[in-house]
């Protein structure tokens, strides 16, 4: 059995031949760049000071590269575009050295003045002309978001000024996403996800506008947030302008891409946190639930794409409402939240949407635990997850970048010998 075909059986509700694996096939499954460069080296896939491409800044997550993924078992692979969420594309490739003295290649675009404090800022479009709209605190690992909120004046919002970041993809860049899609496919036998979550709605990480220079609007993360009660209607009118842009994008990739894409990671817009979910079912019907469907139908009338939402912490509440919009894959499966076990879920919800990680859980247990206790879990969750397909293996989010490489080893490992039949 290929890759692509394991993938597409779990994807549809039948057990394949073993649990499908993924590691970086999208921007929330991957691994930070420190962790990719001490993974490589324990693999031996690399001399010593070989540096790691950051293709995503904010995140600072690490490439994976095919030798990689042959070497765990990955069954997945990435389809992304040239941009980055600070503006600049991934290209032209340049050294540049973390706190801790990771060797990290970065875009041209990464222009970075590091503070009197220590603290690294970053640039929209690069652009050091511009206020910075990112900030990695000395001796960190990520970009925080600077929020660069101008004063509002309620009688002067405009729709307009919450979509500057959202246009229809040039031709050249949807050339790009057809060429990639063919190398894929033509090179290796890997199930492709199109990641394209950039369509998001109300993704708070995209909110701040980190690659606008002078952003307008509502841009301030909390003024965000209560906008979603006290200014739903121009809310609801932002999204269905955005949900616009969305099916143009939709429908020109979608020509560029055609059958190639298995799955199509097109939301990261969070709705749980640790406790419970932060927007209640009503408030996801009424607000973003009638765009998800309008989004979730086109794909699945024009395309073979399964499709993926991504949404941290507490999930459970809003479950029966994601799949009533279509949605056909769940992320990250939070299992340290409240009602996230993997058990209550795979009997409430598998047998209508997959679920795409929860392998382990990446706050406590992965960076923390010892390597029996890492084995452990992840047999117990693949015991609860993998009966009758729809689950595909990756930790809960992103690994992150201070978690011991054999904690990583033992995780890929203890997934990719799973067998169901010796664990009942």
């Amino acid at each position: 059995m290929t890759s692509r075909e394991r993938v597409e059986l779990a994807l549809n509700h039948k057990e394949p031949d073993r649990v499908p694996l993924d590691l970086g096939a999208t921007a929330v499954t991957g691994m930070h760049a420190r962790t990719v460069y001490l993974l490589r080296q324990a693999l031996g896939l690399d001399p010593p000071g070989t540096p790691v491409k950051v293709i995503e800044p904010v995140q600072m997550l690490g490439e994976i590269k095919s030798d990689l993924l042959e070497a765990l078992g990955i069954d997945a692979v990435m389809l992304t575009g040239t941009g980055t969420t600070f503006g600049f594309k991934n290209e032209g490739w340049k050294e540049w050295a973390a706190f801790e003295g990771t060797p990290l290649l970065v875009p041209a675009g990464f222009n970075t003045v590091r503070e009197p404090n220590g603290d690294v800022l970053m640039y929209p479009e690069g652009d050091r002309t511009a206020a910075p709209s990112g900030r990695m605190p000395e001796g960190g690992f990520y970009f925080d978001a600077i929020v660069r909120q101008p004063p509002l004046d309620e009688s002067r919002l405009r729709v307009e000024d919450n979509l500057e970041e959202f246009s229809v993809v040039s031709d050249e860049e949807a050339a790009h996403y057809g060429r990639e899609a063919e190398r894929l496919a033509r090179e290796t036998d890997k199930a492709i996800i199109l990641n394209l979550s950039g369509l998001s709605l109300g993704n708070i990480s995209r909110v701040p506008a980190l690659g606008l220079k002078h952003p307008k609007g509502i841009r301030d993360i909390e003024e965000w947030y209560v906008s979603l009660s006290l200014r739903r209607d121009f809310i609801f009118q932002i999204f269905e302008r955005q949900t616009e842009i969305n099916l143009a994008n939709l429908e020109k990739v979608h020509r560029a891409v055609g059958e190639h894409a298995t799955a199509v990671y097109w939301t990261a817009t969070d709705f749980g946190a640790q406790n419970g979910p932060f927007i209640s079912p009503k408030a996801y019907r009424d607000l973003f639930m009638p765009f998800h469907q309008q989004i979730n139908d086109w794909i699945h009338r024009h395309t073979p794409w399964k499709t993926f939402i991504h949404s941290c912490g507490s999930a459970w509440a809003l479950l029966d409402d994601f799949i009533a919009a279509g949605f056909d894959i769940l992320n990250p499966v939070q299992i340290s939240a409240a009602e996230m076990d993997p058990a209550r879920l795979k009997e409430r919800f598998g047998d209508r949407i997959a679920f795409w990680g929860g392998g382990v859980d990446t706050q406590r247990i992965l960076p923390f635990g010892t390597e029996d206790e890492v084995r452990e879990q992840v047999r117990k969750n693949l015991r609860a997850f993998t009966k009758g397909g729809g689950y595909v293996f990756n930790a809960v989010h992103n690994i992150q970048a201070l978690v011991p490489v054999p904690n990583v080893l033992a995780m890929y490992k203890t997934a990719r010998e799973f067998d169901r039949q010796e664990e009942s």
